[in-house]
């Protein structure tokens, strides 16, 4: 019983080595610490003001008319860092602190989601997978989080070992499209950052240190893409540990 309420809380499985439970740990350690970088760094970026005098909105606006793409609409939403491209209905919403600041920061991330928009319109292969993966992940991600205590549950108690087996397993297959996702997540932030970097400096939005600010911004953001990714893996990781632990313990 003691070993089972363990469980419950996901601290211990036995016959599972404590490094998979020290691994989700750390990842978990760096998501937070990038989350924390990337707040710094735009609250750091947003207190300098441009040149250009132009709001985050006004540069969105100007990066799609540069391409010639007309039929994005841009709008306010609420929230800190909400900014977000919706390639259903094309709308390019930013935060309130992007869509009427003036500074650096919001700048830089209004033209990062603007590269979202140039993604779309190009139909960049990566953006289209990952549209299409998202209902996948949606359900996956629900699988995982609900089936993994069901499966440790009954893995764990007399009887139901083999069907405990079974739950784990769709939990794993759950989370293993939560990091698929979370992968392909990468090359389409990259690449929208880059596009942004791009598409300032081309027009003359951002020059010199401006840039540097924008670059600081974008790669500070990039790295919780990252640590995103680090910690479904090493999720997934401890699944597969307590899954085989699971199978070992019952052939025992």
């Amino acid at each position: 019983m003691h070993d089972l309420l363990l469980m419950g809380w996901g601290f211990f499985v036995p016959g599972v080595s404590p490094v998979w439970y020290l691994l989700p740990l750390v990842a978990g350690l760096f998501a937070m610490a990038m989350q924390s970088r990337v707040q710094s760094t735009f609250r750091r970026w947003s207190q300098t003001a441009t040149r250009s005098g132009l709001t985050g909105a006004d540069v969105a606006e100007l990066l799609l008319r540069s391409r010639g793409i007309a039929d994005v609409k841009v709008e306010a939403i609420d929230g800190m860092l909400t900014d977000h491209y919706d390639p259903r209905t094309k709308t390019l919403r930013l935060s309130t602190a992007v869509h009427g600041s003036r500074s650096i920061a919001a700048l830089g991330v209004a033209a990062h989601e603007t590269g979202h928009a140039l993604q779309h319109a190009d139909a960049y292969a990566w953006l289209g997978f990952r549209s299409k993966m998202v209902p996948v992940v949606s359900i996956g991600s629900k699988l995982w989080m609900y089936l993994l205590p069901i499966g440790l549950l009954l893995a764990y108690m007399g009887g139901g070992g083999a069907i405990g087996q079974m739950v784990l397993l769709v939990a794993a297959i759950g989370l293993a499209a939560v990091v698929l996702f979370s992968l392909v997540t990468l090359p389409v932030e990259i690449d929208a950052s880059r596009r942004a970097v791009q598409l300032l400096g081309n027009t003359g939005v951002l020059v010199g240190e401006e840039l540097v600010g924008a670059r600081a911004v974008l790669g500070a953001a990039a790295w919780t893409y990252v640590a995103s990714a680090a910690v479904a893996i090493a999720e997934l990781l401890k699944v597969l540990a307590i899954l085989a632990g699971s199978r070992s313990r019952n052939r025992n």
